[in-house]
């Protein structure tokens, strides 16, 4: 046995609904797009931090949540780097400061 996947074009979704299971009180998953937010964010006062890589390393950036530095994560596909829609997605519910908006 190589890998513990039913399809891998399912993987993704599938790592991150086990990871929304397992810890609903330290991260909020969202679907479309992926990203993995801490579950106190944002925080106010704090610029938020977000973090994006290509899934396949996890816990990567989905482990960076809770106690860590970032407070969201943005799990591309399988070796491959988040689309700038999830990275732009990934900033609302991340941040309550101003100076992390984009216009």
């Amino acid at each position: 046995m190589k890998k513990l996947i039913n399809k891998a074009e399912n993987v993704v979704r599938e790592e991150l609904q086990g990871v929304a299971a397992a810890h609903p009180d330290l991260v909020r998953v969202q679907f479309d797009p992926h990203v993995v937010i801490r579950a106190d964010a944002p925080v106010q006062g704090k610029v938020g931090l977000i973090s994006g890589g290509g899934s396949g390393h996890e816990p990567m950036h989905g482990g960076f949540r809770r106690h860590g530095p970032c407070s969201s994560g943005v799990p591309g596909e399988v070796f491959t780097s988040p689309t700038p829609d999830q990275m732009f997605e990934a900033r609302r519910p991340s941040t309550a400061a101003p100076a992390s908006s984009t216009s």
